[in-house]
Formats: structure tokens, C-alpha cells, sequence
């Protein structure tokens, strides 16, 4: 059986490709030469290090949403969601003159909201927060389509939840964010055999789960 992935709606935010020029060439600068370049993560970093504090808040604009996305779908609950990205964004502020490059801000700030989300559902855990019981998430997401479309994902979330935080956590990161097992490794501090092993699992166990749901 298939887990049809792509049709749980795991998408993105529009990528904002920090970091990146835009496309805009020589005849946008007119006489002077001069190129519209978009702002990148690095120029804010270097802005909020120089002492420019307020600078910070188009650091947060820029990768609140995906943030977001990333620690509904680990914590399961809007409020938990909310307080890791947060408490992710006051750490890395707290601490930006680590961040090794500026233009890895992205990547680095990341790396910690991972940390949080795993600490977080620890604390969490106990409640046994469900995805699709969160209304303001499901509220706030894109808005409906086909009915199957939207109950298989909502079935999709509910057997997520009933992963394990390991194995959760290595399938969003692969499917999800689509990082690759090197990406992976150096974020989470796990071994790439050990995450490949992971997800095999993840897949697994949710292929089983999956496929109970289908013949009842």
C-alpha cells in the first residue's frame, strides 16, 4: 500500500529563498549600475549584530510560517506550537553572535526550534494532544477541498501522532521539510544510519496503521 504522502497537503510556505538575489538585472539600476537586490538573511543578521534590534522582526516575518508548520505537526497543539517557535526565536536572538554565517540563519534557527519541539513534547506528551482535535490549527489551515482529500488527511495526522517522537520527528523532517539524511544528521545529532532506519520504521508503522483504517 502507498502512503500517499503528497496527498496530505504537507506543503510549504511560498519559498522565500533567503539568502538569494533576485532576478532583477543591470537595466533595473538604469545609468548608475545599480541592482535591486532582495534582503537577505544575512544582511538583517548582520543589521541586529550592529545593533539595529528592530531588524530582527523581518528575521521572524520571514521564517515564522514554516516554524509554525513544522511544530504543529511535531507538538500537535496550537498553544505548544506557538511557545516553541517563540522560545526558539528569543534563544537564537539570545545567542545570534553563534550563529557560524549569517546567511545560515535559517538553517541554524532551525536546527533549534528542533531542539524545543523535542524538549516541549516531552513536557506535552502526557496530555495526549491529537492534531485533529486542535480546532484553531484545523480552523486556520488552507481551506477545504475534496471531502476524501481532507479526511485522508486528517487520518494521515492521526496516525502521525501515534508515532513515536523519533520517528515522527525523522518522517517530517525527510517528507516534510525535505532535508536530506545529511541535513538531518547534523540538525537532530543522529547518526544518518540511524535516521535512515527511523523513517524506514515511520513509513512502516504507518503504512499498518494506514492500511487498518482503510478496511474498516
Amino acid at each position: 500500500m502507498n502512503l500517499r504522502v503528497k496527498r496530505t497537503r504537507f506543503q510549504s510556505p511560498p519559498d522565500t529563498q533567503p539568502g538569494r538575489p533576485s532576478s532583477h538585472g543591470d537595466e533595473d539600476g538604469g545609468s548608475l549600475g545599480i541592482q535591486h537586490v532582495e534582503t537577505t538573511d544575512g544582511d538583517l543578521v548582520r543589521r541586529v549584530l550592529a545593533g539595529d534590534a528592530p531588524a530582527y522582526a523581518g528575521l521572524v516575518a520571514r521564517h515564522r510560517d514554516r516554524l509554525i508548520r513544522y511544530a504543529r505537526q511535531v507538538l500537535g497543539n496550537r498553544e505548544d506550537a506557538e511557545e516553541a517557535v517563540q522560545d526558539a526565536f528569543v534563544r537564537a536572538y539570545r545567542s545570534l553572535e553563534r550563529c557560524e554565517g549569517p546567511e545560515n540563519y535559517g538553517r541554524w534557527l532551525f536546527g533549534i526550534l528542533v531542539n524545543r519541539c523535542r524538549t516541549r513534547y516531552g513536557q506535552a506528551a502526557r496530555r495526549a494532544a491529537v492534531v485533529v482535535h486542535d480546532d484553531v490549527a484545523m480552523a486556520e489551515a488552507e481551506a477545504p477541498g475534496d471531502p476524501d482529500e481532507v479526511a485522508w488527511r486528517d487520518t494521515v495526522y492521526w496516525a502521525l501522532d501515534r508515532l513515536s517522537p523519533e520517528f515522527r520527528e525523522a518522517f517530517l523532517l525527510k517528507y516534510v521539510e525535505e532535508l536530506s539524511y545529511d541535513e538531518m544528521a547534523e540538525l537532530t545529532g543522529t547518526g544518518v544510519s540511524a535516521l535512515k532506519m527511523r523513517v524506514s520504521r515511520a513509513c512502516e508503522r504507518l503504512r499498518v496503521m494506514l492500511e487498518e483504517v482503510e478496511r474498516v
